[in-house]
Order: structure tokens, then C-alpha cells, then sequence
């Protein structure tokens, strides 16, 4: 049976446009339901969401500072969670990633042993419960792993940020899931958190680090073979911690949101195109934010931000206004000492919800996305057309091409009359990608077969896409897998 590949902050920012909406975003859709809690561990420090048995359900992984271990919270389907399984780690669990490490189509996981030293690798069964770790040698005092092909040879490699030796360790992957020994580049003082982007567009993953004894992230440019050009430092607020690579602004290249802990907000650096960033623009994230995720919380296209929030018991929502600048941050309630955040389709309703790590109480708080409103400001509701349908698409997995099916039929007053329709693939990142139909379709059935490519030819990356049609002012989506 396939399983999903699922390689870089997958499904997590599964944000495309309008995702089973057919209504208008109001002015304030973005809410959530109260917080539910789980069991995390002794001081959570990091939470991640990923498929780990295979069921296309997202469970919890969640790594334990003080309990030496990684808990596995598997989801029941629907947003609820199974009491936690626990495997032994390293010392000190700063945080968690899940990857293909090994190339067996099913995710693995790796823990930062901020104590012990030391990486541990534990590879998946298939079935979601993990083999003994495997422990690989970091710098001094690792605090944060990232997963991702440093060198462009299709197998995941990984980044670590060493907090006390002020550097960054790259240990390549061996093809089969285990690594090689490291080598270490220079970052800023006090190095929390990594992240792997393309952030100058030559397709090699450059490293983001924050340097937490200062106000200042590093950027490491890849020379395109896993090795890393000297740093640049941009300056950022006071403290900065867990950071998030994403594109704010809808240009196509990344940007940066780094959270600053003492100043109490998050810097936004948008890059000019070549992986230079402009000077930071702060907005307040009401109270001492540990980390930002990137997510689509409101299907409008636009990645908002959600920072977890230490020692205030709330996560922050920060709606981006479309071009990268953003609103004043709205609280929800979590728990409290919160270390992390993650954003993911945790209940298959295709918006995104939260996760976080909270130290303090020693628990995960899942909040579910209650969704944008169907209605609009004025009580209008939109005219669905009738029998208006979009299939699976088939075969899913797929290889190299797969086949999309949709009915269009006018409105109840407009029987014959062709409706806009729009049939758009858009990737995890919530950018599109391809652009299948944008014409005046009649009402029919109409099959369309996508081949993989891009709008320029390109053949995309293996993984989850999401393919929306839009008919008239309604849409609706679905999501695919691609596999090489």
C-alpha cells in the first residue's frame, strides 16, 4: 500500500485558497474551539504532525525535555487523539522532526538531545510504532533539528543548531537512513532554532538560525553540494527563537518571520528575491512569543502567523492582510509555557488547526479550526450550481500522470449559460502551481489529466498537492499524492 511522502513541513501548511468553502470569508472568520488537552510528557518542548501509520490521519509527535522521550499520540480520524506510546531518547528533548529517512515511504523521527549531545534517529515500522534509536554525535548543546536534501541527492540530510558551540551541524544521509559524521558551520551566539529553504530560488536549501543571545538571525547560503557559504546576519528583535521560512507576500520567494521573546513580537524580513532580506518590520505578538508557524488560517490565500505564546496560556493569530503585512494579533487559549507550535488538518476537514508544546503544564493543546463562514456580512448566501461535483482524482498515489473529473451545471436560472471555472494545483505551501482550466465551461462532465508539471514545465517534487475547482464564486478541493 503507498503511503505519503511527506518531507518538509508537510500537510502542516496545507493552506491553499477556499479549501471546501462555498461562501465568503467574513471580516473576522478566523476562530477556533476550545482547547483540548493531552497528555504530552514531562516538559513537552516540541510537537509535530505527521501520518505515522499510514491511515492519512495526522498524529502527534511530541518530544519531552525532561523524560528523555518521544510520544507518539496517534489520531483517531477525526481530531482526537490515542493516549500517548513513549520510545527512549537522548537526554533533554529540545525538539522533533518527521521524514523519510530511509526511503521506505514512511516517516521516521529525529529528537535534538540538547543535553546528551546527540541526534537520535528512530525508523519507522510502517505501522506508526518506532525501531530503538540510533544516536548521532551534534555539537555542544543541540537544540533544533530540520530534515531536508542539502546535497540533491533525493535522501534527507539533517541540520541541527548546536546552542553552545555557535555553529550548525550538517550530517549527510547516507542514502539508507543513516548519517555521516558531521560538519560544523559557524552561526551567531547561542544558536535555537534552524530552518532549511530555498530562499535565493537556485533550488539548493539554505540554512535560517537564530542566535538567541543576540538580535540577529543567520543566513547560510548552500553551495548547491550540502556546503554552506560563510553567514550573513540580518538584524531582528531581542532574543529571536523558533523561525519560520515562508512567502508572506505572495511574490514566490520566501520570506522570514522569527519571533523575538524579549521584545514581545515578530519580525518580518521580506527577501528581495536573491535570499538578501529587507530590514525587519516588528508587529506585536502579545506577550513572549518561543515560536511561529506559517499557515492559511482563513483560505484567503495569505500564509497568517500563529505564535506560541510562554507562560500566558494563549496562542497569538496574526492575520496577514495579503501583502505581508499584518494584523493586530488575536489570542485563543492553550497552555501554558507553551515551547511550540504546528499547524495541520489534524480533524480532515481541510483547514488548519493548531498544536502546541506546553512546558509548563505538561501537556499538548489541539484547537480545531472552526472554519470560515459560508455567509456573508450581509446574510447573502452564494447560488451553488446545482449538481455542481468534483470526483478523486485517479489513480491516487499517481505516477506519472492522474486523471480529475467535475460536473458543472449552471444555476437554477441559468441552466445553459457557461459559468468561470478555474482547476488550479496548488503545493503544500499553498502556492500554485499549475493552472489546468481558466475558461467559460458550459454544463457537462469533463475529465482533465495533469501530468505532474508545473506551469513551466517542471516536473514537481513527489508529495501531497491539492487540486481546487472553482465554478462561479464556489469551489471545492481535494488532495493527491504524487510519487516517484
Amino acid at each position: 500500500m503507498y503511503k505519503p511522502i511527506l518531507i518538509i513541513f508537510i500537510i502542516a501548511i496545507s493552506a491553499v485558497p477556499g479549501l471546501a468553502q462555498t461562501g465568503k470569508v467574513s471580516s473576522d472568520s478566523i476562530s477556533f474551539a476550545p482547547a483540548v488537552y493531552y497528555e504530552g510528557g514531562k516538559e513537552p518542548y516540541s510537537v509535530y504532525c505527521a501520518d505515522l501509520d499510514g491511515d492519512s490521519a495526522l498524529d502527534l509527535v511530541v518530544a519531552s525535555y525532561a523524560s528523555d522521550s518521544v510520544s507518539i499520540l496517534k489520531n483517531n480520524g477525526n481530531g482526537t487523539f490515542q493516549t500517548r506510546v513513549s520510545y527512549a531518547t537522548g537526554i533533554a528533548l529540545a525538539s522533533v522532526f518527521c521524514a523519510d529517512l530511509d526511503g521506505d515511504l514512511d516517516l521516521d523521527v529525529v529528537t535534538a538531545n540538547y543535553l546528551g549531545m546527540t541526534v537520535s534517529v528512530l525508523k519507522n515500522n510502517g505501522d506508526g510504532t518506532l525501531q530503538p534509536k540510533v544516536d548521532y554525535a551534534a555539537g555542544d548543546h543541540p537544540f533544533s533539528v530540520y530534515c531536508a536534501d542539502l546535497d540533491g541527492d533525493s535522501s534527507l540530510d539533517l541540520a541541527v543548531a548546536n546552542h553552545l558551540s555557535n555553529d550548525v551541524s550538517i550530517l549527510m544521509n547516507n542514502g539508507d537512513g543513516t548519517f555521516q559524521a558531521k560538519v560544523d558551520y559557524a552561526a551567531g551566539k547561542y544558536p535555537w532554532s534552524v530552518f532549511c529553504a530555498d530562499l535565493n530560488g537556485d533550488s539548493a536549501l539554505d540554512l535560517a538560525v537564530t542566535n538567541s543571545d543576540t538580535n540577529l538571525v543567520s543566513i547560510l547560503m548552500n553551495n548547491g553540494n550540502g556546503t554552506f557559504q560563510t553567514k550573513v546576519d540580518y538584524v531582528v528583535g531581542n532574543s529571536p527563537r523558533n523561525l519560520f521560512c515562508a512567502d508572506l507576500d505572495g511574490d514566490g520567494d520566501l520570506d522570514l518571520a522569527v519571533p523575538n521573546f524579549y521584545d514581545e513580537n515578530v519580525s518580518i524580513l521580506k527577501n528581495n528575491g536573491d535570499g538578501t532580506f529587507d530590514a525587519q518590520v516588528n508587529y506585536g505578538a502579545g506577550g513572549t512569543p518561543e515560536a511561529v508557524f506559517c499557515a492559511d488560517f482563513d483560505g484567503d490565500s495569505a500564509l497568517d502567523l500563529a505564535a506560541a505564546i510562554w507562560g500566558t496560556n494563549k496562542v497569538s493569530i496574526l492575520r496577514n492582510n495579503g501583502d505581508g503585512t499584518f494584523q493586530t494579533n488575536k489570542d485563543f487559549a492553550a497552555g501554558k509555557g507553551e515551547r511550540s507550535v504546528f499547524c495541520a488538518d489534524l480533524d480532515g476537514d481541510l483547514d488548519l488547526d493548531i498544536a502546541t508544546a506546553n512546558s509548563i503544564d505538561t501537556t499538548v493543546s489541539i484547537l480545531i479550526n472552526q472554519g470560515t463562514s459560508d455567509v456573508e456580512d450581509d446574510g447573502h448566501i452564494d447560488q451553488i450550481p446545482q449538481g455542481f461535483s468534483l470526483s478523486q482524482n485517479y489513480p491516487n498515489p499517481f505516477n506519472p500522470t492522474t486523471a480529475i473529473q467535475f460536473t458543472v451545471h449552471g444555476s437554477q436560472f441559468t441552466v445553459k449559460s457557461p459559468i468561470h471555472t478555474t482547476l488550479k494545483i496548488y503545493n503544500v505551501l499553498g502556492r500554485a502551481v499549475r493552472v489546468l482550466v481558466d475558461e467559460e465551461k458550459l454544463p457537462g462532465n469533463y475529465t482533465i489529466q495533469w501530468d505532474g508539471k508545473n506551469d513551466t514545465g517542471e516536473q514537481l517534487a513527489s508529495g501531497i498537492y491539492f487540486y481546487e475547482l472553482k465554478v462561479g464564486e464556489n469551489t471545492s478541493s481535494k488532495k493527491m499524492l504524487l510519487l516517484k
